[in-house]
């Protein structure tokens, strides 16, 4: 998708209901952060310009809804997308939301083809601040979640954190460069 005015990407953003990711997104685009939870319903739409190496890099970036309610809707908004971030969470009571990234890219890879994707471990900050209230509430162990990764082939797994920002930059920026540099290449053929 490149032109004069450089170049655009459709990236698509899922996981499970309430794992973070319309804050990871506003974080990224606004470095805000919102603390009361209000579900997406559908999709929700950014536009986002980024530079890399000089070059304006323009971003969309679709939040799907995660809720069950919302399947037969989502599979119309993964169409177009150029890469896609799953998120799940490490909070000690959403950690069952690391055991639906597979259904995630199972739905990724269905609709959208063999498209870049990075893997958002988001609320990082619950478990540094020893928020773990039992042992049946740990966290998804980080060498598990590096082995999905890899074995996924995805571009990499990023421990997050809407709320302080921790992570949420160099995760999007790695994605955005992956977008960027396929386009370069591509448009060399």
């Amino acid at each position: 998708m490149s032109d004069a005015k450089g170049y655009g990407f459709k990236i698509t953003v899922i996981g499970d209901g309430a794992v973070g990711k319309t804050s990871l997104i506003k974080k990224y685009t606004q470095g805000s952060f919102q603390n009361e939870y209000i579900a997406t319903l559908g999709t929700q739409f950014s536009k986002y310009e980024e530079f890399i190496d000089g070059e304006k890099v323009e971003l969309y970036l679709w939040d799907i809804a995660g809720q069950d309610s919302f399947d037969a809707l989502r599979q119309r908004f993964y169409t177009g997308s150029s890469g896609a971030i799953i998120v799940f969470s490490h909070a000690p009571d959403q950690s069952q939301s690391f055991d639906h990234v597979t259904k995630w890219l199972g739905d990724l890879k269905k609709h959208c083809g063999n498209i870049p994707i990075v893997l958002f471990g988001n609320k990082v900050d619950l478990v540094d601040d020893g928020e773990l209230s039992s042992d049946t509430d740990i966290p998804v162990s980080d060498s598990k979640v590096k082995q999905f990764a890899k074995d996924n082939r995805f571009i990499g797994y990023y421990k997050t954190s809407a709320l302080t920002g921790q992570g949420v930059t160099d995760a999007f920026k790695a994605l955005v460069r992956k977008l960027y540099m396929i386009a370069k290449i591509s448009s060399f053929s």
